[in-house]
Parts: structure tokens; C-alpha cells; sequence
């Protein structure tokens, strides 16, 4: 019987709010002086993860789909347990605004979260005088978190980590001087950028930013861009399906953000983006991919692997599609995600007749024809949605377990592909 072939993908979409943004607005909207509006958050269970926490914490949040409404309350020491779900961003970041506050907190997560590493963000702020203790010394949650008055530190990590990063200025905000801290590569800005539209004492000089506290936000309103990394599947679907071109509009285009969309053009797609506007510092605009013939490409440097880690899963799914190998490099942190993403990537390429190796900080991809098969996203949000990407030329080719996992971060994903399959 013949395969029915999945149509082109056309037209123009939005897809949700930044998931990266979103956590920081609205931990900024807790800490603010004055009440706080925001427009596409994130629907996923990461974000209400961030919202949860903050409302233990005393925050007033009414949501109505993406619409928030936030008003800040004074912070108390908590009487319940801050549940982080799955969401190691709400994790690290809470720590750092935590470990300004006077008496205890606790955070825990699920089965997956406790087994992410957290001494990178615990040590510095231990050093900024937070008392923290936990599993293995405070390496695996639950964490206790005592805090305090705050002393600033001026912080060099061995690793670019948007994360870490962001929980030391957000503590940085509470303590009275200048906070730094620099990175050997660049990593996520949307902190920095935030806050200094909000009015922070920001200071950035190459890979370091300082800030000086302390420092509240006022109130704001502001429409959370595009997530990218939300809009990379909807994009590399449209590359590999003959026939397509499909734009998607008001998505955030923050340089350290769109590393992916750079590896897929030097792939050879016919991938194009442009600036719009601008939004609390973030630029947003409107990104266009055409079907196109990809090529492997050698993948990695600092300058360039952590402004795309999170998009490695889908570039793993283009690199199937591509003729000649791809191989990524230094991607090690990909082993400390919700799952072994690179043992979970090459398993799953394989299952579909791809191949693929990964080693501790590499992983290769050899481009071929997908085969039917069944794949494990090991609860991984990333995995199930490019293994989804993978199976959509054709029904039935690709079976994902664990597909709830999507909820984490982009539960519109299948309503959004039928609505570009329909040229909506």
C-alpha cells in the first residue's frame, strides 16, 4: 500500500512565548515595586512551574491562557515546599532572589530534576553568603536555602551557563555593590537585557556583566517574544518537506538565541530572518524557511555550542535529512538535560535506521532515509518533539513513548503543524 505523504508546510504562524523569557518576566514581575502585565507567556508546565513557586513564595498571579497579571507581594519565609516540577530554570534561578531572603526555603523537583546538578549555582552563593545545603553537599535537590544579607562576589565560571549566570545577578540585585560575573563564551542574555530596560545598573564589557544593587524593578507590561527554540521544529520540518515555505512572525531573534538557525544555513537551508522590533531589549521579527537540500557540517566552539544547545536535538533531525555526516562537538552538557540527550538522541536515530554515535562530547550524524520505527523520549520534551519532526513526512513512520513530555514546553506543537499542513 502506498505511504501518504504529508503535504508542504505553509503560511504564517506565531508560535508561544519564549520559555526562557517568560520565567524571567515573571520572576521580575514578583520582584517589582508596582503591578505587572504579560502578554504570550509560555503555556508550558516549566513556566506554571516558575508561576507555582511564586505564588507559594506570596506572589498575586491571575493567568488566563497566556495573559498574566502579576502583583508582588513581600516575600516571607515559605511554609510550604517550592516545587520546581521538571523545570531546572525555575530552580536555579528562584535560588538566586532566595538567597536574599531572610529564613528557609526549600526546593525540590521531580525524579528527573533531582538527579540535575546544582553545585554550579550553589558555590557562588555560598560565597555570596547564603547558607545552602542539600544531597551531596548541595550537588542534587532538595535544597534547604537559608538566606540573608548578601555579599557580592565578583564570579568567573568554568562554563558559559545562562543559569548560573542569571541566579547570581538576580542575587546580585539584593546585595549592596557590584556583582560580576564572566563566562569563557556567550551565553543566554535575556537577563541582562531585561533588566536594564527595567532601569538596572548593568555594565557589560565582552563576556562579563556587572550589576549594581540594590535594585527593584518597577511594574511593566510587555508581550513575551517567540520561543525560537519552539519555532526550530515548525522551521526544519519546513526545510525537509518538499514544497514548503512557511514564515513565522514576532519570534525573538536575540542573538544568542538563533546559533541554530546560523548551523542550518551553513547546511544550505534556504532560511531567512529579519528584525522587526524591539521588545524590553529583546529583538523580534519574522524568520522564513524554504524546502532545501541540506548538507553535514562540522558543528561546535565556544563562541557558537551554547547559543544553540538546546536546538541540538532538531539539528540532529536536519543533520538525519542532510547528505555527508554531521558531527557536534563539545556538547557534554547535553548529558546532564532531563535526560542523556546525547545517548537518547543517537539511540533514538538509530531506531529509525539513521546513523548515529555519541561519546561523552561529541555526537555524529549520518544522513540517510528514516525507516519506521519506534522511539523513547525518555520524558524528554526536546527528544519527543524532534523525533516528532522526524516522523512528519509520512504517518505512522515514527512511534514516540512518552509524548506527554511536550506539555513541558510547547503543547501547541501538533495543533500548529496541522495549521501549517493546512496553509493557514
Amino acid at each position: 500500500m502506498r505511504r501518504k505523504v504529508r503535504r508542504a508546510l505553509t503560511g504564517v504562524l506565531r508560535v508561544p512565548g519564549d520559555k526562557s523569557i517568560s520565567h524571567r518576566a515573571l520572576l521580575l514581575a514578583a520582584l517589582a515595586s508596582s503591578p505587572s502585565r504579560i502578554e504570550n507567556l509560555n503555556t508550558g508546565a516549566d513556566v506554571a512551574s516558575t508561576a507555582s513557586c511564586l505564588r507559594t513564595l506570596g506572589t498575586q498571579i491571575e493567568r488566563s491562557g497566556a495573559s498574566a497579571s502579576v502583583t508582588p507581594r513581600p516575600w516571607g519565609e515559605p511554609s510550604e515546599i517550592l516545587d520546581c516540577g521538571n523545570s531546572g530554570t525555575t530552580m536555579r534561578l528562584l535560588m538566586g532572589p532566595l538567597a536574599g531572603l531572610q529564613g528557609l526555603s526549600i526546593l525540590t523537583g521531580d525524579e528527573t530534576l533531582k538527579r540535575r546538578p546544582m553545585l554550579r549555582v550553589v558555590a557562588p552563593l555560598r560565597e555570596m553568603g547564603a547558607v545552602i545545603d542539600g544531597r551531596r553537599f548541595g550537588e542534587l535537590a532538595p535544597l534547604a536555602i537559608r538566606g540573608g544579607e548578601l555579599t557580592p562576589v565578583s564570579k568567573e565560571l568554568p562554563v558559559a551557563s545562562a543559569q548560573v549566570k542569571s541566579a547570581l545577578l538576580l542575587a546580585g540585585m539584593h546585595a549592596r555593590g557590584t556583582t560580576s560575573v564572566s563566562e569563557p563564551g556567550p551565553s543566554r542574555d535575556h537577563t541582562e537585557r531585561m533588566t536594564a530596560a527595567l532601569g538596572a545598573s548593568i555594565r557589560t564589557s565582552g563576556l562579563e556583566v556587572a550589576i549594581h544593587g540594590p535594585w527593584q524593578p518597577e511594574g511593566f507590561e510587555m508581550e513575551v517574544p517567540g520561543d525560537p527554540s519552539s519555532a526550530a521544529y515548525l522551521l526544519v520540518a519546513a526545510l525537509i518537506t518538499p514544497g514548503s515555505e512557511l514564515s513565522i512572525e514576532g519570534l525573538g531573534l536575540n542573538p544568542t538565541r538563533i546559533g541554530a538557525f546560523e548551523v542550518l544555513v551553513s547546511m544550505g537551508a534556504q532560511l531567512h530572518w529579519e528584525q522587526t522590533a524591539t521588545v524590553l531589549g529583546e529583538p523580534v521579527g519574522v524568520v522564513t524557511a524554504s524546502h532545501s537540500d541540506l548538507v553535514g557540517v562540522e558543528v561546535g566552539g565556544v563562541d557558537l555550542i551554547p547559543r544553540l544547545i538546546d536546538e541540538i536535538p532538531i539539528l540532529a533531525i536536519a543533520a538525519a535529512f542532510a547528505r555527508g555526516t554531521t558531527t557536534f562537538t563539545g556538547v557534554g552538557e547535553l548529558k546532564v538535560k532531563e535526560s542523556d540527550r546525547l545517548e537518547a538522541l543517537a539511540a533514538g536515530l538509530r531506531c529509525v535506521g539513521i546513523g548515529a554515535h555519541a561519546s561523552d562530547e561529541t555526537l555524529t550524524v549520518v544522513g540517510g532515509s528514516i525507516t519506521p520505527g519506534e522511539v523513547d523520549s525518555l520524558g524528554d520534551h526536546r527528544i519527543a518533539l524532534a523525533f516528532a519532526v522526524a516522523g512528519s513526512l509520512a504517518p505512522d513512520r515514527v512511534r514516540i513513548q512518552r509524548w506527554s513530555a511536550v506539555e513541558t514546553s510547547f503543547p501547541e506543537f501538533t495543533a500548529l503543524l496541522d495549521q501549517a499542513r493546512a496553509g493557514r
